[in-house]
């Protein structure tokens, strides 16, 4: 399981570091990050990276600053940015995605000392503007949400997912999977 640093080398390079890799992301910062998928990944010794809004970190039912400081430091889980107050990019001004973006990645910086290098685009949406903004707030990748596997083709500001929904049947993640 890739961490963001790792998927960017591997997008850069096209060198995989083994012959099956999966880059798992989860949006948002919710609580049950922390609950229910921090006890599973610990135990299976598994990777993750959580695309945090910052903005929600006092917020009920979502991940607080001491737990995303617990779950980084086990080395397990990469915190990145998923903005400040989740607002789709597209929508807003240049000024206005700027200052989402930057910050977002200061207080990630500041708060887990650490060089935060990618966004995910609230609910994948971004425009050409988003692109060079967030390069020039020092991001090195940027997730959509637009379907399929993530390629250096795609540009590294619009690498696409597979979007896994709660309650996915397995014949349904089968299915995605096999389909791309």
């Amino acid at each position: 399981m890739l961490t963001p640093t790792q998927a960017y080398l591997v997008l850069k390079t096209n060198k995989v570091p083994s012959k099956k890799i999966v880059w798992v992301t989860l949006d948002d910062g919710y609580l049950n990050n922390y609950t229910a998928v921090y006890p599973v990944i610990k135990q299976l010794n598994a990777k993750v990276t959580i695309n945090m809004i910052t903005g929600f970190s006092q917020n009920q039912g979502m991940l607080t600053l001491q737990d995303l400081k617990t779950m980084k430091k086990s080395g397990l889980v990469t915190i990145s940015s998923h903005t400040v107050h989740h607002e789709e990019l597209n929508t807003l001004t240049a000024e206005q995605q700027k200052q989402e973006l930057v910050a977002s990645k200061a207080w990630l910086d500041r708060n887990l000392k650490q060089n935060t290098n990618m966004i995910c685009y609230p609910v994948g949406r971004y425009n050409d503007a988003t692109a060079i903004l967030a390069s020039q707030a020092g991001y090195k990748l940027g997730l959509t949400t637009t379907p399929g596997f993530a390629s250096a083709s795609q540009g590294l500001f619009a690498l696409h997912r597979l979007r896994v929904t709660p309650g996915m049947s397995n014949y349904s993640f089968s299915h995605l999977v096999s389909t791309y």
